[in-house]
Formats: C-alpha cells, sequence, structure tokens
C-alpha cells in the first residue's frame, strides 16, 4: 500500500524534484473544483517512492494521483470553507525543514547550494505555495474529523469483530515515570554572558559594527547565526514570553537592550514590522554550566530520590513541585509519553538508551539515582527515573489493551468518515481527469456520477 506522499517531503529529496520538474512535460492532468494537477506533480511523487521502493505495485501513478486528489480537494474546500493558513506559519515549517537538511550538511551553505542547484532563498521560494497547500489540506482534514469520537460499545464491537487469529501479539511494554532538572547557572557566569552581550552592543552602536554580522561570529543559535541571526517573519505567540515582550516594543530598526530568557540572554533587532507580524533578528549568547552547577543538581534530585524512598512525598506531587515544567511529563504526573504511539506505553525498543539500560534491572515502584542527558538542542539536563509498570508479551485482549483498541477504532472510523466526506464533496464538485487515467480502478469515485456544478 502506498502512503499518501506529501509536498513537504520534497524538502528532502530536492535533487530527485528539481529534475523531474526539468524532464517532464508540463501538462493539466486533472482539475478539482478551482485546483489543478499537473504531470509534474504526479511524477516528482512517483519518482520519490520508486527510489525508495524498488518494487512499485502495478498501478502505483493511480493510487498517487487519488492521494493528490484527495489534497487537491481538501484545499479546495478550505477555500471555500475560508479556511486561513499565516504567512508566518509557512515560513516557520519552511524554516524547520531547511533547518533539517543543513545538521545533515553540518551547516554547510555552500555544500547546500551545490547539491541542491539552488540557494536557500530559491528552495524556499520554489516550495512555499506546495507548503501552504500542504498545511491547507491538513487543517481542513483536522476540521472534518475533528468531533469524530467512539464509544465504549463501539470499541467493544470493533474488537469483537477481529479474527481471533489476526489478534496482534504485544511484547513487554513499561510505563516509566520521570523528575527532570535544568541546571542553574550561576552568578559568575551569568555576568560573563551580560558583559559579552554589552559589548557586542556597543560595537553596534556606537562603533557601526554589522549587527548580521557579529551574529554570524558570535551566536550561540546556530540556526539563525548561519543567516544574520535573522529569525524570519512571526506572529505572537512565536516566541518565548520575554523575547515577544521585548520584540514588539520596538521600532523598525531598534535593538533592545538585554533579555534574558530560558534559552540564554538575548540582543534583538526589528528589521521590520507588517500589521501584526514582525520580523527580527537577534544575538544569542549561553552562559556556560560549570561542572559545579551540573553537581547541584545531581545532588538535589537524590535528595528528591531520598524523599522518595522513604514515602516522605509521593512521586505525582515531586513532579508538580521539583520537575522542569518545560518537559512534555510535565503535565502528565511525570509519565514519559511515546511518541511513536501517544500513550504511556514503551516497548523496550523504543525507549531511549539511557532510560533502557537505567530500568533494566529495576524492580516495578523504584526510583533510579539522578543521571544526566542532552536534550534535542544539546543542552544538559538531569533525571531521576520510577519504573511504573512492565507488563509481560501477550495477545491483546479488551482489558489489558483498551486504550490501543480505541485508537484502532477511532483510526478506523476517521477514515470511514473521511471516505464518505469524499464522496459527497465528489458529487458537488467539479471534477475533470485527463483520459489518460480514467481507466484506474481506484479512481472511479472520481469519475463516476459525472453531473456535477
Amino acid at each position: 500500500m502506498i502512503k499518501r506522499i506529501s509536498s513537504i517531503i520534497l524538502l528532502f529529496c530536492l535533487t530527485t524534484s528539481l529534475s523531474a520538474q526539468k524532464e517532464v512535460i508540463e501538462k493539466i492532468i486533472s482539475e478539482v473544483g478551482g485546483e489543478i494537477v499537473l504531470l509534474s506533480e504526479l511524477e516528482e511523487q512517483f519518482a520519490l517512492i520508486r527510489e525508495r521502493q524498488a518494487d512499485l505495485p502495478d498501478g502505483a501513478r493511480c493510487m498517487i494521483l487519488d492521494n493528490i486528489l484527495t489534497q487537491k480537494l481538501l484545499v479546495n474546500q478550505a477555500k471555500l470553507d475560508s479556511v486561513e493558513v499565516s504567512e508566518s506559519e509557512v515560513e516557520a515549517q519552511l524554516n524547520a525543514r531547511i533547518e533539517q537538511i543543513l545538521e545533515y550538511m553540518g551547516g554547510d551553505l555552500n555544500q547546500f547550494q551545490e547539491y541542491y542547484g539552488q540557494t536557500v532563498t530559491e528552495v524556499k521560494d520554489a516550495f512555499r505555495n506546495d507548503l501552504q497547500n500542504q498545511l491547507l489540506s491538513d487543517r481542513m482534514r483536522g476540521s472534518v474529523m475533528q468531533n469524530v469520537t467512539v464509544t465504549p460499545s463501539e470499541v467493544k464491537q470493533f474488537y469483537i469483530n477481529i479474527p481471533k487469529d489476526s489478534l496482534p501479539y504485544f511484547d513487554s511494554e513499561v510505563e516509566v515515570g520521570e523528575i527532570v532538572m535544568k541546571p542553574k547557572v550561576n552568578a559568575e557566569q551569568r555576568e560573563i554572558s551580560m558583559e559579552k552581550l554589552t559589548n557586542l552592543r556597543k560595537r553596534i552602536l556606537e562603533d557601526g559594527e554589522d549587527f548580521s554580522e557579529l551574529a554570524s561570529i558570535f551566536s550561540d543559535d546556530p540556526g539563525s547565526a548561519r543567516v544574520g541571526g535573522d529569525l524570519g517573519w512571526t506572529k505572537r505567540g512565536k516566541f518565548v514570553p520575554e523575547f515577544e515582550a521585548a520584540a514588539y516594543k520596538l521600532a523598525d530598526g531598534e535593538i533592545s537592550e538585554i533579555v534574558e530568557s530560558e534559552f540564554g540572554f538575548h540582543l534583538i533587532q526589528l528589521i521590520a514590522r507588517r500589521g501584526n507580524s514582525i520580523n527580527t533578528r537577534h544575538i544569542l549568547i549561553k552562559p556556560e554550566i560549570t561542572d559545579d552547577d551540573l553537581k547541584k543538581s545531581q545532588m538535589k534530585l537524590d535528595s528528591i530520590r531520598n524523599l522518595l524512598l522513604v514515602d516522605s512525598i509521593s512521586f505525582s506531587l515531586a513532579v508538580k513541585k521539583y520537575s522542569n515544567e518545560d518537559v512534555q511529563s510535565f503535565n502528565n504526573d511525570g509519565k514519559m509519553i511515546n511518541p511513536g504511539s501517544g500513550n504511556t506505553y514503551f516497548e523496550i525498543a523504543d525507549l531511549e538508551p539511557d532510560v533502557y539500560f537505567t530500568i533494566d534491572t529495576m524492580e516495578i515502584g523504584s526510583v533510579s539515582s539522578a543521571y544526566s542527558y542532552s536534550d534535542q538542542r544539546g543542552e544538559t539536563f538531569y533525571r531521576i527515573v520510577q519504573l511504573q509498570s512492565r507488563t509481560v508479551p501477550h495477545t491483546a485482549s479488551l482489558d489489558r489493551d483498551y486504550s490501543r483498541i480505541q485508537d484502532a477504532t477511532i483510526e478506523q472510523k476517521r477514515a470511514n468518515f473521511m471516505s464518505d466526506w469524499i464522496t459527497q464533496k465528489v458529487n458537488s464538485t467539479y471534477i475533470r481527469i485527463d483520459a489518460k487515467f480514467e481507466g484506474c480502478p481506484n479512481l472511479q469515485k472520481w469519475i463516476e456520477d459525472r453531473v456535477k456544478p
């Protein structure tokens, strides 16, 4: 079964897509309301899938076109319903994807341009409209299915309908709680960072040096430093409160005083303002965390562990009182969330290696000693973990695996609901498909009942 390939994925395979654009003779092969499907769109996605899956089934292009038509129908309806995606959302998504590509390349802009044959700006311009349409279709899809729910009786019936020999088999799973602490910067390092940023501010305001050049050299934000500290166009809610409050007070070209946030110390310049959107650049200086700072966090967490071991405090209360509020588990009584499933159960292979080795020999209810780990930004944190449950391998059952069966039930119901919605909209939307594809069996729902507006 070929999964739907979104145009967003093209950003990670630009060589294939850009070459496909040159090789395919442009042609409109379908219309869905006010949206068109180009032959190049189909061929780009076909090339991407073929690159990853050598043996494609017969009718692969038919299945891909079915997915494209669904997206176009969603985009068309989104525009009719006045569903909006802001410029700042599109820009943020583009920046995130470009940043991920650059991470793979070690931040080398020259390598990026040599590999893709275009600058970062040109690549973003080429895919901005595709990304906006993808976000529109995703938002419309979410709107269509937002009220789809299932009752306990529907979950039970779904389980009953699964043939007994087709019930899934689940390996051993664990639930893990955590209390996380971020080491605090000491006063001396805070002062050093502030002095460094104060000097940079002086060099810009008094010595006339260029903000973007200094950001490229000194900023501790590698993503924006590559482009002179430029953070792009954003609306309220994008930045942490301290940064945002300072940025929105600035006039065009004005440079802020030093602003402190959870990331460190910032110097902010407002490049331009457009309604409620602003374009800013910044220089970030992160204070150094010393060995003594790290040791204090470790000792604090070990003291919390001792309180837990003698039942002086519950794990849930300790999370609320001591754990870092920015960690996802904080609002879930400390329970870690499995990013793959969205629930709190992890198969051993799904755990981060440090968590796996920590709980490997632990008993249920026991708490580990404090240990350090790095988050996605490379910052150091300390945590203690509690092994809260461990299941034995088993065949799925309604009492033991209700939440998983509930998830499968609602996914099926959403798929059926979406299929019914598509049928309804197809019958009230102008649709034209090139005769070359009218023989595709899976496209008949788009072709039948041709009496359309």
